[in-house]
């Protein structure tokens, strides 16, 4: 996949609005771990901690990417992508408990790194899947999309506020890269043949960005229909 080919411009695309989605927790822990530092720390312990994650997030990715060659873990990443995307834009409760105020820039920055490192299992198993094994865009993804995700976090809120369709989008693309994952694993490509899975690629990822929509639309409506009913019986 060359630079200059439309491919790597839309993959590179994908990683960004993939990271929009998908981090938004994480820019709210940043803010959280450093809410008690003094004014004129903040931002050094935010960057910092931004800094340090973006290491380690690349680290992860590689080391899941390397991972993904091994027969069948593509399989296995496909099923956890698909579940990431249906628990997406299901309704969730936030709480704000989990995550504790550092009082020094060192204990934010440490909180921060741990923290991003844990939640971005689901970030790194999407961009992988979309980046594939071209570690230029991998690399230029992550390192575009979270500094923008850090510093844009609350308009990227709002406008999932002001138009969900962003986040039904984001999860037919999980679905859709969760296909190609599926088809792309070593095992299915050695007993299938590199043409089947070529003429069966987008069919199967299509399908699967529709059911993840579809699936995810009846889970939302009973998980609403329930909470209603808790409410109406308190």
């Amino acid at each position: 996949m060359a630079v200059d080919s439309p491919e790597f411009w839309i993959a590179l695309g994908q990683i960004i609005w993939i990271n929009a989605l998908l981090s938004g927790d994480n820019a709210v822990v940043i803010a959280m771990a450093c809410r008690s530092l003094p004014e004129k720390q903040r931002r050094i312990g935010m960057v910092a901690g931004a800094g340090v994650a973006i290491g380690l997030r690349i680290i992860f990715t590689i080391i899941i990417v390397a991972l993904l060659g091994i027969p069948y873990l593509k399989v296995l990443g496909a099923l956890a992508l698909l579940y990431i995307a249906i628990d997406l834009v299901l309704p969730k409760d936030h709480e704000e408990g989990g995550v504790k105020a550092s009082d020094s820039i060192i204990r934010a920055v440490g909180t921060i790194a741990v923290a991003d490192v844990v939640m971005s299992l689901d970030n790194v198993i999407a961009i992988a899947g979309v980046a594939g094994d071209h570690w230029g865009l991998l690399i230029t993804g992550l390192v575009i999309s979270i500094p923008m995700i850090i510093a844009g976090s609350a308009i990227i809120l709002a406008i999932i506020d002001r138009f969900p369709i962003v986040v039904w989008a984001g999860a037919a693309l999980l679905g859709f890269v969760a296909g190609e994952m599926l088809l792309g694993d070593v095992a299915i490509v050695e007993h299938f043949g590199e043409e089947f899975v070529h003429a069966w690629e987008t069919p199967v990822a299509l399908a699967c960005a529709a059911g993840v929509v579809g699936l995810a639309w009846v889970i939302a409506r009973v998980k609403t229909r329930k909470v209603a009913e808790a409410h109406g019986n308190a």
